[in-house]
């Protein structure tokens, strides 16, 4: 079983989902876990699950509380190790309906926010030989419908990833992606399709296996952060239940 003895993480998302179901299995395999996400309460319902595990309620689409976020992890805990990038958001919309405001959140979330931790942490990994696992979707890799910001987005993650893996090839720095396919959580079970939704579509994002647990997708994540991925950077971990096979 991968080992994060001693490994101070920070992981974004942690108030459900993939994000808590990370901070839970990363505590469970010895890390110190620092927890973001907006919602204080349901982080405090997840966290008592995560023994030693502190958290603090963050928006990743601001800068400031980015760098405010990481400074506390480093604070509370005396170094950083392992920054997951999990908090993500999708709505599904018509192109032609997209506001301003909706592309400027898709972004804002899921491109945005990953940067400016990545940005703040970057110091401290680098003094230790640390590393970065972002998680994008199978939507970094492919198209989706009705999905063009979430698509540009976990994309340009995608991108991130593989322009800062190019940047610290000399550094003993890691940076990884992960793309997972469906999963239980809210953002799959509880979406709305947008009116006059085609769903021949729609259906098309679904793997023929059906969701993964949040758990096994997880455990991809803990590999990455751990020692036993020594040699893996810059590499796109498609964790999809089987969808790209076809």
């Amino acid at each position: 079983m991968t080992s994060l003895e001693g490994k101070v993480a920070l992981i974004t998302g942690t108030s459900a989902g993939l994000g808590a179901a990370t901070a839970k299995l990363f505590a469970e395999r010895g890390a110190s876990v620092f927890g973001i996400a907006r919602d204080a309460d349901r982080m405090a319902t997840v966290f008592a699950d995560v023994p030693g595990g502190k958290f603090s309620s963050v928006d990743v689409t601001s800068p400031a509380a980015c760098r405010e976020a990481v400074a506390a992890c480093v604070a509370a805990f005396g170094r950083l190790d392992v920054l997951v990038n999990v908090a993500g958001f999708h709505k599904m919309r018509h192109t032609q309906t997209t506001t301003d405001e909706d592309w400027d959140r898709d972004l804002a979330v899921n491109l945005n926010g990953p940067f400016y931790l990545s940005r703040a942490a970057l110091p401290h990994l680098l003094e230790v030989g640390g590393n970065i696992v972002n998680v994008a979707s199978i939507a970094g890799v492919e198209g989706e419908v009705y999905s063009a910001g979430y698509c540009a987005a976990k994309h340009g993650l995608v991108g991130l990833t593989k322009a800062l893996a190019i940047e610290f090839t000399k550094d003993k720095l890691r940076v990884n992606v992960v793309c997972p396919g469906g999963m239980p959580t809210a953002q799959a079970t509880e979406f709305e399709a947008p009116e006059n939704a085609d769903w021949d579509l729609i259906l098309r994002i679904a793997s023929p296996r059906g969701f993964m647990e949040t758990a096994d997708v997880a455990k991809v994540i803990a590999f990455l952060g751990s020692d036993d991925a020594a040699a893996i950077h810059g590499a796109v971990y498609r964790v999809d239940n089987g969808k790209g096979a076809g």
